[in-house]
């Protein structure tokens, strides 16, 4: 297992409150996306900050609401809007890995995030192993997208992260080769030129060891 690599990225900013990620999911639609009325939304940023003891926490859509394919256009990164790539048209289909714990309700909350970026170099089937031995949860993608929506420096060129709680699983029982990572596009091959610098939901093999790649994780997820 490769040595994990000091962190030299910039400082991100503080989360925002959870009344004020309400308030973005709901200027972007996705309280529509996810069947939910704006009050509904509200409601439960309100109750969840009373109870929040000091660290910011992430709100997050239940992906069985709101799809990563819906979430992705709703990045932004310098007015470009965000997308999937072209040869993960089953985006949608990679669901949280059978040990991970999602609350069963539409909204819930993440505590603890991290990028990741000590785990610079290592692959997925390094990373995810070496995570739970540090009692972290690595996200799974509809999370890491809401991470970006709500805190958008998150992404940083050079500074990007993998989100290997999702995984596809084959007919035969099998885990697909492929793990979804979020990163910021160079507008090269099928990107397109016109994408270039917008952000990037796509895929990298499980085996394979990126540079420039974290593993975004958390401590754990309440309602």
């Amino acid at each position: 297992m490769p040595e994990t690599a000091p962190v030299t990225s910039t400082v991100r900013p503080e989360l925002p409150a959870l009344p004020a990620q309400a308030e973005r999911l709901i200027e972007l639609g996705v309280h529509e996306l996810a069947g939910l009325t704006a009050t509904e939304l509200r409601s439960f940023a309100q109750a969840a900050e009373v109870t929040e003891d000091g660290e910011r926490t992430l709100l997050a859509v239940h992906p069985g609401r709101a799809p990563a394919s819906a979430l992705a256009p709703l990045l932004r990164r310098e007015s470009k809007p965000g997308f999937v790539v072209t040869d993960m048209p089953d985006v949608d289909l990679f669901t949280p890995l059978e040990d991970l714990a999602l609350p069963d309700a539409p909204l819930y909350l993440l505590t603890g995030i991290d990028r990741g970026d000590q785990m610079a170099n290592w692959s997925p089937n390094e990373a995810l192993p070496a995570l739970g031995e540090q009692g972290r949860t690595p996200l799974v993608l509809t999370e890491g997208i809401h991470w970006v929506l709500q805190q958008p420096a998150a992404l940083e060129r050079n500074h990007c992260f993998m989100t290997i709680g999702s995984r596809l699983r084959k007919a035969n029982g099998a885990l697909d080769a492929r793990t979804p990572a979020l990163w910021i596009s160079n507008g090269t091959g099928r990107d397109g030129s016109e994408r270039r610098n917008a952000p990037k939901v796509g895929w990298c093999w499980a085996g394979n060891r990126h540079t420039w790649l974290g593993f975004a994780s958390a401590t754990g997820r309440r309602l």
